[in-house]
């Protein structure tokens, strides 16, 4: 009787100390992190230049998830926070598909005459290993998407695996860390940051990059992914 009970008041006792998705901590909640994915519903996100949300995206699992089999229209449609944030720590975890490419977007500028978040918001790269461009630096994950020359000693985890990732704003100087480790910094507001995009198809977008507040997006692309504990801190 006595190593049943014990047997009982451990499993509780885990339980308790295990974490719970998609929310926020005591802690957190006083320090002041907002909770961008409640695990249930897709509250508080929009389709790029949309009013409502695709039916490529839905919260499920706890998760939210983009799945690109449930595509109604022609072209994809990023998924956008409502609110626009300007210095803050951002965390969320992430899994992909095999072979899969996504990304998350910061600063950007919703615009009529603009097709998709790439076109004014820095990205975050999120690849697997088993596509094809996973060799090439400036599109690692965890990169400066197109920009990060020579990006840490640090991959992503097997498909269907959680990854960590953070990114950091302050005053347009950004940073970004993949299951622990930083893969990218860059001044967006220095001479170095402009001259570097006018070597890149970016320089076609006079929007690219020119503005550090915007809309949050994640990226719709070819092959499923998911995100969960999307969570900011204001700083």
């Amino acid at each position: 009787m006595t190593s049943r009970f014990l047997f009982f008041v451990s499993i509780l006792f885990l339980t308790s100390c295990t974490p719970s998705q998609n929310q926020l901590t005591s802690e957190e909640k006083k320090q002041g992190w907002i909770l961008l994915f409640d695990g249930k519903t897709t509250k508080g996100w929009h389709g790029y230049n949309k009013d409502g949300v695709p039916a490529v995206w839905l919260a499920k699992d706890g998760e939210l998830q983009c799945d690109p089999t449930k595509r109604t229209e022609l072209e994809v449609t990023d998924l956008v926070t409502d609110q626009s944030y300007e210095n803050y720590e951002l965390q969320f975890e992430w899994k992909i598909s095999e072979g899969g490419n996504s990304g998350v977007f910061i600063n950007v500028q919703e615009k009529k005459e603009l097709m998709a978040a790439w076109m004014t918001g820095p990205e975050y790269q999120l690849l697997e290993k088993a596509h094809v461009d996973f060799d090439k630096p400036e599109k690692k994950p965890g990169s400066l998407y197109a920009f990060t020359k020579e990006p840490a000693t640090v991959t992503n985890k097997k498909p269907g695996e959680w990854n960590q990732s953070t990114i950091k704003q302050i005053n347009g100087v950004i940073e970004f860390y993949l299951n622990g480790v930083r893969t990218a910094k860059q001044d967006l507001t220095s001479q170095d940051w402009k001259d570097a995009v006018a070597q890149t198809h970016f320089k076609a977008y006079p929007e690219f990059a020119m503005i550090t507040k915007g809309h949050i997006a994640l990226q719709d692309w070819q092959k499923p992914v998911s995100f969960r504990n999307i969570k900011l801190l204001p700083l």
